[in-house]
């Protein structure tokens, strides 16, 4: 028997879209080097590792280039498959343990339900060279313990962005979330992230950005339910409530295949 592996489509119920993850489930815990070697075989924003241990998961994530202490999309993924396969129950919580700590997962409906911690920014200052990078002015920069916050002024400016990849991996930082107020009455803001420094020049849908992004456009809109678009070419969309010190993340997931790896 080879070892499992799936490709699922995250933060969307239609498959092409939204953000795809491999999930690959191992009997034990595996080498570095070679997951670092599936990933970037996979060649996908992020490939999930997980394995049981009792009832807990061990869960790691790797870009094609390195990984990464927190993946929301890819922790949806999995969630989907273990249930999908039955490896739980649909009644089941399931529970991660990661290097970002303690992560559940739990279904409500026909949408999965992510507890992750939250990560609120700081104001900073500008670093050099962000600005030529994205060819935009902040009206607002923020860090978090992973990425820099850019608020612009407009969605039509966050919709419009063609950054300098070559410039912007440059900036010491795992990615740049830009975001801004929504256009829209259906949603509460928008946003953008990239990542050339982490083998990703930009992510259709980054579930662990709004760690960061809940509080951020709560904070400033008073609301503790939000939800945000992601304006990437795929496309996405993920639903945020903000509790003490942990998000809830919400959204669906469609499984694209299923194989192994010999």
């Amino acid at each position: 028997m080879g070892i499992k592996i799936f490709q699922v489509n995250a933060f969307t119920d239609k498959p092409f879209s939204g953000n795809p993850a491999a999930v690959c489930l191992l009997e034990k815990e595996a080498d570095e080097i070679w997951m670092q070697k599936v990933a970037s075989e996979m060649n996908l924003s992020e490939t999930a590792f997980l394995y049981s241990v009792g009832n807990i998961y061990s869960l790691r994530w790797f870009t094609p280039a390195v990984e990464v202490d927190l993946c929301g999309h890819a922790t949806l993924a999995s969630a989907h498959i273990l249930w999908e396969e039955g490896y739980l129950n649909n009644t089941q919580e399931a529970q991660f343990e990661t290097k970002s700590g303690p992560i559940t997962a739990s279904k409500n409906g026909d949408n999965i339900e992510l507890n992750f911690p939250s990560d609120p920014e700081e104001e900073a200052p500008i670093p050099k060279g962000l600005i030529d990078s994205l060819g935009v002015k902040p009206i607002y920069l923020g860090k978090n313990s992973f990425d820099y916050l850019v608020e612009v002024e407009k969605e039509e400016y966050v919709r419009k962005l063609e950054p300098d990849f070559n410039l912007l991996k440059n900036i010491p930082t795992r990615g740049i979330i830009v975001t801004s107020l929504s256009d829209s009455d259906q949603y509460d803001f928008v946003s953008r992230f990239f990542a050339p420094a982490a083998g990703i020049n930009e992510d259709p849908v980054t579930g662990s950005a709004h760690c960061s992004l809940g509080s951020f456009w709560g904070n400033r809109l008073n609301k503790s339910e939000l939800i945000g678009v992601q304006l990437s070419k795929r496309g996405g969309v993920v639903k945020v409530s903000l509790l003490d010190k942990r998000v809830i993340l919400s959204g669906k997931a469609v499984t694209i295949f299923r194989g192994e790896l010999l």
